[in-house]
């Protein structure tokens, strides 16, 4: 990995880089463990990819071996004293860069609040580096904030794990009602179901009941594996030390499910 910050090489960009969220109102349902795979997944792909981890806890920058912090943090960026390619960092992995999080992340919604662009100021961070991409992962921290309404207008497609209990889609189901009541469009919401334990007669049952409801489900799960906890010990995504484990193979299949649903460039 090189430790210092780099710019990719932007031949032969087309400017259609594709933004993809990974957003739950609830902790703890496999959020940033997705967003990691399937960035890893697109850029096994042959995809240039740019993972921005927006958690303040970091955890997308320890997966990929990243400190967890920016220089001058975010103020710097609202100022316009530094832009997202001054601070866009290499990974172990040659098409894949990351935006490290920073604990400072977690004053974000305050200080886009004191902004005249503070609904649209992600958006605008994210437009002089679209060149440079074909897809962009944004790994967001669990809170409905200014900072999840400016992901909500910027990203293409909003990825929203739920684990099988009563909890995470009654969250789920929070979500969509705001995106309703705000004049989103609910469309770019794609749930599936994360953490998944078939044994469990409830998982089971919830995951039928909800599939008949929402026509947006996409097809597929990750299963509530040991493979993916064992991602904090290898600092890395699953695929990478256990290619043909069903962690593996269940995020690959999500990665085939996203691309069924959205015009990726890959």
């Amino acid at each position: 990995m090189l430790s210092s910050t780099h710019f990719p090489h932007s031949k032969g960009s087309t400017g259609l880089v594709k933004i993809i969220a990974t957003y739950n109102l609830k902790g703890g349902v496999g959020k940033t463990a997705t967003a990691v795979n399937l960035a890893y997944s697109a850029q096994l792909a042959g995809a240039r990819t740019l993972l921005w981890d927006l958690d303040p806890q970091g955890a997308a920058s320890f997966y990929l071996k990243n400190k967890a912090k920016i220089k001058g943090g975010t103020e710097r960026l609202l100022e316009k004293k530094r832009s997202l390619a001054n601070i866009i960092r290499s990974t172990d992995y040659p098409r894949l860069d990351l935006i490290p999080a920073d604990i400072r992340l977690r004053n974000f919604d305050s200080e886009l609040i004191a902004r005249k662009d503070g609904e649209r100021r992600v958006g605008k961070l994210l437009a002089p580096i679209k060149r440079d991409y074909d897809v962009a992962f944004l790994d967001c921290p669990p809170s409905m904030s200014l900072v999840a309404e400016n992901i909500f207008r910027t990203a293409d497609r909003i990825l929203v794990p739920i684990i099988p209990t009563p909890l995470s889609i009654r969250a789920y189901d929070q979500v969509k009602a705001f995106f309703l009541d705000n004049d989103f469009r609910s469309t770019k919401i794609l749930p599936f179901f994360s953490m998944v334990d078939k044994r469990k007669k409830l998982h089971s049952e919830l995951i039928v009941e909800f599939t008949k409801q929402h026509p947006e489900l996409l097809p597929t799960y990750i299963p509530y594996a040991s493979q993916i906890e064992q991602m904090g010990i290898h600092q890395a995504p699953v695929a990478a030390f256990s290619p043909n484990g069903v962690g593996a193979r269940a995020f690959q299949a999500l990665y085939s499910a996203l691309l069924d649903r959205t015009a990726l460039p890959i």
